[in-house]
């Protein structure tokens, strides 16, 4: 029954963190486009903020995959 658990909440961990991270990376390339449509001469500036924000974004879930991965080989 603990073992069970473990996968359970590792199986939540990691869809959970996918869910965020998609709605998290839908709402920047959205906002991102929108800036771009705007002025479009801060094209360059933006798009280097954008991988900036996108990576920060990504951490999160890979973060939680690690996290996952241990609670379901290690534990």
């Amino acid at each position: 029954m603990e073992q069970s658990l473990i996968y359970i909440a590792g199986g939540i961990l990691m869809g959970l963190g996918a869910v965020g991270s998609g709605i998290g990376i839908g709402m920047l390339g959205g906002k991102y486009l929108e800036g771009i449509a705007r002025q479009p001469e801060l094209q360059p500036m933006l798009m280097t903020q954008l991988f900036i924000a996108l990576a920060l974004v990504d951490a999160v879930p890979i973060i939680g995959v690690g996290i996952a991965l241990y609670l379901i080989f290690a534990v």
